[in-house]
């Protein structure tokens, strides 16, 4: 944090015992530390906090790009279900015209069975 070394560290300390006195100079050092864990602990939670944003940040991107995929994959499905849908409803026409040029075409002549020229002649066995 601060370029300070362990010289100026023992000057600023001389001082301080002068200035303060030899009797509040360990309360003021306290105080101090405690202020300073304060500081450090405040720097830390707004550390955490940024943090928290970015991958908050990171995620959103993220949501957003899945989202942006899966609407493309679903208008894709979307696309080729109507593609399918539209051939089968070709198919199905072309098999509707096709059964009907069947209906509309001429029967077969029926030619007559060998069966039915027997009972309609008389039988000469019988008794008459």
């Amino acid at each position: 944090m601060f370029d300070i070394g362990f010289s100026e560290m023992m000057v600023i300390a001389v001082l301080a015992l002068i200035v303060i006195g030899p009797e509040r100079l360990p309360r003021v050092a306290r105080t101090l530390g405690h202020l300073a864990g304060r500081l450090q602990r405040y720097v830390a939670d707004v550390k955490a906090d940024i943090n928290r944003e970015v991958e908050l940040d990171e995620l959103r991107k993220m949501r957003d790009s899945m989202q942006q995929a899966a609407s493309n994959f679903q208008s894709t499905v979307y696309d080729e279900i109507s593609k399918a849908s539209s051939e089968v409803a070709k198919v199905e026409g072309e098999l509707n015209a096709a059964a009907a040029s069947l209906d509309k075409a001429p029967e077969p002549a029926k030619t007559a069975l060998p069966e039915a020229t027997a009972k309609t002649e008389p039988s000469k066995t019988g008794t008459a």
